[in-house]
């Protein structure tokens, strides 16, 4: 768990990569995990947070569908400071509007894939198939405005 300026960050990991990430209410207590893709995403996250176009690069685990792979490539493209709408993107990966939304939604890595850069064609959206409850899309906001994204 690691102390993040928006909450927590909960991080599901081995010793070579990391397998899922979690961002979490303050109410949950820091605990301490000691493996080498831990340490490299904390050092990573404190160069985002003093400087949004730091990279954030750490091993991922390979997981999800083909599409689902495609999807988050994609979004990986999607740079610092910018935003993309679920629309955008399925035009070119090849899908539908809501089936890169259920991809955003299934992406275990948000901040490394950078899930918050993707809005609706109408609105910020939902992050994390948590729609628009208050916790997760005020992590949604507080990442975007720190990307200095202008927020409507």
């Amino acid at each position: 768990m690691l102390a993040a300026p928006f909450g927590r960050i909960g991080v599901r990991a081995d010793a070579q990569c990391i397998h899922a990430i979690h961002f979490l209410p303050e109410r949950f207590a820091l605990r301490g995990a000691d493996l080498p893709p831990i340490r490299q995403l904390a050092a990573q996250l404190e160069a985002y947070y003093a400087d949004p176009d730091a990279p954030l690069d750490v091993p991922l685990a390979g997981t999800g569908t083909e599409f689902q792979r495609r999807v988050w490539q994609a979004i990986r493209a999607v740079r610092c400071g910018r935003t993309a709408t679920y629309g955008e993107l399925a035009a070119n990966v090849g899908g539908t509007a809501r089936a890169v939304g259920q991809a955003c939604g299934d992406n275990p890595f948000p901040l490394v894939v950078p899930c918050h850069r993707v809005v609706g064609a109408k609105g910020l959206g939902g992050f994390a198939h948590h729609g628009e409850d208050g916790f997760h899309l005020e992590v949604k906001r507080w990442l975007l405005r720190h990307e200095r994204v202008m927020l409507l």
